[in-house]
């Protein structure tokens, strides 16, 4: 079994833990010299609205934060001297298409999130993104708490 890891995936979702997340990232990715996924899921599930053009225009309008968002971190983790960081935004709910759909799209074999990050209603209601991901995964999985946890 080999102990590197070829591919990883963090979970970015513009929250404090992501960045903490993206942070350990870069260092794994360096020292395993592998490719880094960069995934931000749109849920399409906060836009219920009763008008489909205000719909289109939030989705819209998410797409182009997680996009700048992104690429800001793309552009920092290119800065700190990786060679292969690819951007990947999602729609749907975050905690089912990271641990199914992104990982396995990329066959990654370790993804890394926060330990909580932006939708704390989610949280409450149906359990953590993270928790999620760690249950349903079929990779390893790295949760990472910042200094206030």
């Amino acid at each position: 079994m080999p102990m590197t890891y070829k591919t990883i995936v963090v979970a970015i979702d513009g929250s404090k833990e992501a960045e903490w997340a993206f942070k350990k990232a870069i260092q794994i990715a360096k020292r395993n010299n592998a490719k880094l996924i960069l995934s931000h899921v749109i849920d399409l599930r906060s836009f219920a609205a009763p008008f489909e053009l205000y719909d289109s225009t939030a989705v819209k309008r998410s797409e182009e934060y997680a996009k700048e968002l992104l690429n800001g971190y793309q552009q920092q983790a290119l800065d700190a001297g990786l060679n292969d960081v690819v951007i990947d935004i999602e729609f749907g709910s975050p905690k089912v298409k990271i641990a199914k759909d992104v990982a396995q799209k990329y066959k990654a074999d370790l993804i890394i999130c926060g330990a909580t990050g932006l939708n704390a209603v989610e949280r409450l209601l149906i359990g953590s993104v993270s928790e999620h991901i760690t249950r349903y995964a079929k990779c390893d999985v790295l949760v990472v708490r910042t200094e206030k946890e």
